[in-house]
């Protein structure tokens, strides 16, 4: 197959790779709400958290890793047969984090990125990405926010990338991908300078499962029955 040719397959399978929203598949399997109606609306693992379904957030944050690192892995994998470049590894990564962002299978309504920036960057460099885990674990560890840890993060990852690696196309992936998940990250940034931002693990009022009555349904119920 013509190097162009394949190289744009890998960009458009990566990009429907990072399309699929675990936050949402997992919260229908598990019988949860739908992680877009509550706490910050944003569809995952953090606000999957605020459901207290532990387990089914857990898999989101896995998962959503997986679909950014397994496209950059395949493409490295397979860079010398097809006769790919750096900037095609690049583009593969990108592009599943631009799938998770806006999504073809659900209406372009996606998340942060976070976890599938991680899985990119594991993916470039294993080191990279540990190192920018770690900056992560070090601010949520101290301050109890996921979006300032998140913020932080995306803010040392380009220069982690220069100062200790090389400017590349690459570099330029891990910069766009950074500057992108900072301005998700616009209203979160808002209600921390507010002190209205919700800390790690706090749950939302409203995480309820599909059909489940909130305390208002049961007490209309009870009147229903006193009549």
């Amino acid at each position: 197959m013509n190097p162009t040719l394949s190289s744009l397959a890998a960009i458009v399978a990566a990009y429907l790779v990072g399309s699929l929203s675990f936050a949402v598949i997992l919260s229908r399997l598990f019988g949860l709400a739908d992680p877009r109606s509550y706490g910050s609306k944003n569809p995952g693992a953090t606000n999957v958290l605020r459901s207290g379904h532990r387990a089914a957030a857990m898999l989101t944050l896995a998962l959503d890793a997986l679909k950014g690192y397994v496209p950059v892995v395949l493409a490295l994998l397979f860079a010398p047969r097809f006769g790919w470049g750096e900037i095609t590894v690049a583009f593969v990564g990108l592009a599943a984090f631009l799938g998770h962002l806006w999504p073809v299978f659900f209406r372009f309504a996606g998340g942060k990125g976070v976890a599938t920036a991680a899985g990119v960057l594991l993916g470039f460099n294993p080191w990279l990405g540990a190192a920018t885990l770690l900056t992560w674990v070090i601010i949520a560890a101290f301050f109890r926010y996921s979006s300032l840890a998140s913020i932080v993060s995306a803010l040392f990852a380009p220069f982690y990338q220069l100062l200790i690696w090389e400017a590349s196309p690459i570099a330029l992936a891990i910069a766009v991908m950074s500057l992108l998940l900072i301005w998700r990250h616009s209203g979160n940034i808002r209600k921390l300078l507010a002190g209205t931002e919700s800390k790690l693990g706090q749950k939302a009022a409203t995480a309820a499962a599909p059909g489940t009555h909130g305390h208002h349904g049961k007490h209309e119920h009870a009147k229903r029955k006193g009549h």
